[in-house]
């Protein structure tokens, strides 16, 4: 295994080994926070997240990562530039289907047992997949799920999932984490016992929890043994400036932050940025409902005005990509596409000049303040752009896209809000959503944000309430085609035919950063990210695969 070198400049990031890499760490020989390195090691991370959210009919460790809970698949993969392989977790080989696709049968691992003890069996693996289905949960990962009819078990090993139509997805939807069968109580799954006492078989379990502060320790009767690492402290600090102090004075071994202030703090002495390839993406849905977002010849003039490269090049300090769609480079589905007709290569000044062109030809025309009106001054190019407060990286890219409308005359005004009020005013004002909650298919990062709302859509998927029955047709068609090439003719011919409507500008593709310092261990690269990051992600993904080193 390979080490992580030390980042000289600020903006630069560590370069990842394809086979491994050397752990980060804080006071990791034993200084200032007591860690030390070595087996009986701790390490302690700051994250962004609150620590009452454990539950996996909720969505936590739904993609397969999570240092509490297993799925029957997990990702693997040397490095983060394409989609890891889907290889047995808790299933003790890989899925059975059968020859009409429409029947998947899993087996599992015999001897498995959860953290309390319980042994591991089909029915805790069914309830698990019913609990996310069952409406009363109001599970937001509901609609992953739709493809799959029935569950069955046919002993205590085996599972058998029916599906209503052939889905080459379906490995992805194995990656769910499962918990015991006798805690899935009935109920909304936001007021589950597990969000803050979790139970599942994955190579830590909880000791101990405050408001603050989450206490991990190894589960020394895990198949694979006692993790090097035998102690995980994850402390929950929102505020992105503090979590920036703890790393520089040591407090803690690694954090996640925005990347201009990563990037700012990468040259500190003992500090080493990690910028990770994701399939996270920003967006703004914009309301189409709205009297002048929901015009589709103002939306396609929107889509050209921003200019997508400087929002990489000033908010995202370069760690991130443009982006005119949810699927991007990471699949084999992406091609590049025009938006609303223009290369997507243009100058971006040219863009905006084409921009305005379209917007004039809509009937827009300058006001007295510069901002467009149509039809007098009866209507007005302006709309509100919601974004949640305590998200300073959404709050800096709505306020460049704001800046940017600004110059073909489009007044856009900024309200930061909580999630909660955000959503009490989804379809009338735009949204700075953020995407790719399951990355390792690319239906679930197109199907919520492209597809017409259905009764099991979150209420951010689509928010704008945006429709296009062509869209909608590629989307379905692509979740049953059994054959490769043409599922991914299909998912091509989504975006072509969104962008020639579109109902978001699409406006980039993250690289999670993350500050670490050495701890003096080896263990594997990053994966390519989900949207969810932070302290069980990036360099601490598989921290219970980590050795020490001589």
């Amino acid at each position: 295994m390979r080490p992580f070198y030390a980042v000289t400049g600020v903006g630069l990031a560590v370069a990842l080994a394809a086979s491994g890499c050397a752990m980060p760490s804080a006071a990791g020989d034993g200084g200032e926070g007591g860690h030390s390195g070595g087996t009986g090691s701790r390490v302690v991370l700051a994250d962004s997240t609150p620590l009452d959210e454990f539950n996996p009919v909720s969505g936590y460790g739904s993609t397969g990562v999570s240092p509490l809970y297993e799925g029957l698949l997990r990702p693997s993969a040397t490095d983060d530039e394409s989609l890891p392989d889907l290889v047995p977790a808790l299933a003790a080989a890989d899925p059975v289907v059968s020859d009409d696709g429409l029947t998947w049968t899993v087996r599992l691992r015999e001897g498995v047992r959860f953290h309390d003890g319980t042994a591991l069996d089909s029915g805790d693996v069914a309830a698990t997949y019913r609990a996310v289905a069952d409406p009363v949960s109001g599970s937001p990962i509901a609609s992953d799920y739709t493809s799959i009819a029935r569950i069955g078990t046919p002993d205590p090993l085996t599972v058998e999932f029916g599906l209503d139509a052939a889905d080459p997805g379906m490995p992805a939807r194995l990656l769910l984490g499962i918990a015991p069968s006798e805690l899935l109580a009935p109920g909304p799954a936001a007021e589950s016992t597990l969000n803050t006492a979790p139970v599942g078989t994955g190579p830590y379990r909880l000791e101990r929890l405050s408001p603050g502060e989450a206490v991990l320790v190894g589960d020394p009767d895990h198949r694979d043994g006692a993790p090097d690492v035998d102690t995980l402290v994850l402390r929950s600090v929102p505020d992105e400036n503090a979590r920036a102090q703890m790393i520089v004075t040591g407090e803690v071994d690694g954090t996640v932050l925005p990347p201009a202030l990563a990037a700012g703090l990468a040259d500190r002495d003992g500090l080493e940025l990690v910028s990770v390839n994701t399939a996270d993406w920003r967006a703004v849905a914009l309301p189409t409902a709205h009297p002048f977002t929901g015009d589709p010849a103002v939306r396609r003039a929107l889509t050209l005005a921003v200019d997508r490269e400087s929002l990489v090049e000033h908010v995202l300090a370069g760690h991130g990509r443009p982006a005119t769609s949810p699927i991007t480079d990471a699949y084999p589905e992406f091609e590049p596409v025009g938006v609303a007709g223009v290369q997507p290569d243009a100058d971006p000044a040219a863009r905006r000049a084409v921009a305005r062109g379209r917007l004039a030809e809509a009937g827009w025309r300058p006001g007295p303040d510069g901002v467009l009106v149509r039809g007098g001054s009866a209507d007005r190019a302006e709309f509100v752009l919601a974004y949640p407060v305590a998200d300073s990286l959404r709050r800096e890219l709505a306020s460049a896209v704001a800046d940017q409308l600004r110059e073909v005359g489009v007044a856009v005004e900024l309200w930061g809000g909580t999630w909660d009020e955000i959503e009490a005013r989804a379809g009338e004002v735009a949204v700075l959503l953020g995407g790719g909650d399951n990355p390792y298919t690319v239906d679930t990062q197109a199907y919520r944000t492209l597809h017409s709302r259905t009764p099991l859509s979150g209420p951010l998927d689509n928010p704008g309430g945006y429709g296009n029955a062509d869209v909608d047709r590629a989307l379905d068609a692509a979740r049953r085609a059994a054959d490769p090439a043409e599922r991914t003719r299909l998912y091509r011919r989504a975006p072509r035919a969104y962008l020639q409507n579109p109902g978001h500008l699409f406006l980039v593709t993250l690289d999670h950063t993350y500050l670490v310092r050495d701890t003096g261990h080896t263990g594997p690269a990053p994966i390519l990210e989900p949207h969810s990051h932070g302290a069980t992600w990036g360099p601490w993904w598989a921290v219970a695969h980590w050795t020490a080193r001589p």
